[in-house]
C-alpha cells in the first residue's frame, strides 16, 4: 500500500514538471491522472489498490464515531437512572485478529466507547476478556463487537 502511494505522489510530481505547471490544479490532476495509472496496473500489485484501504479505514472511522456516540447514551441513559439497576460483568470475546496492531486496534476502540474495558489479553491472542458496565446477554455484546469493529479492522488490514 506505501508503494502505491508514493508512486502515486510521484506521478503526480512527475506530471507537474512535465506540464511545467507548478501549480496545486496541477498537482491534482496529476495526482488523479497517478490513480487511473495504478488502478490500470493493480494486477501487478501484491496487495490490493490502496483506495479501497482508504475507504475501508474512513469507513472504521465513521463506524467509530457512531458507536461513541450511541455508547454515550447508553452510559447517559444507565446514570440518569432514578434506579440504578444496571449489570455489570466481564465476558470473554474469542476474536480472529491475528496481527499485534489489530489486537491493539481493537483494544483500543472497544476501551474507548464509553461503558466498556478491555481488561485482559490471553497469552495466545485469541480472547479479549472485556468488562461492561450494563450487560443485558453477552452473545449479544459479542455479536456486536464481531460484527462492527472485527469485522471492520479485517476490512482494512486484508
Amino acid at each position: 500500500m506505501a508503494f502505491q502511494i508514493l508512486l502515486n505522489f510521484f506521478l503526480a510530481f512527475v506530471w507537474m514538471f512535465l506540464s511545467v505547471s507548478f501549480t496545486a490544479q496541477s498537482f491534482l490532476i496529476g495526482f488523479i491522472l497517478g490513480l487511473l495509472v495504478i488502478f490500470a496496473f493493480r494486477r501487478f500489485f501484491s496487495s490490493r489498490f490502496y483506495l479501497l484501504r482508504v475507504g475501508a479505514v474512513v469507513s472504521l472511522l465513521f463506524l467509530f464515531i457512531k458507536e461513541l456516540i450511541m455508547a454515550n447514551i447508553s452510559v447517559l441513559k444507565v446514570v440518569l437512572r432514578p434506579k440504578l439497576d444496571f449489570k455489570p460483568g466481564i465476558f470473554a470475546l474469542p476474536t480472529e485478529l491475528k496481527t499485534d496492531w489489530e489486537i491493539t486496534l481493537l483494544a483500543n476502540l472497544i476501551t474507548l466507547t464509553p461503558g466498556t474495558l478491555v481488561v485482559d489479553v490471553s497469552f495466545d491472542n485469541k480472547i479479549l476478556y472485556i468488562h461492561a458496565i450494563d450487560i443485558e446477554d453477552v452473545n449479544e455484546s459479542i455479536d456486536e463487537i464481531k460484527n462492527s469493529f472485527e469485522k471492520a479492522i479485517m476490512e482494512v488490514s486484508r
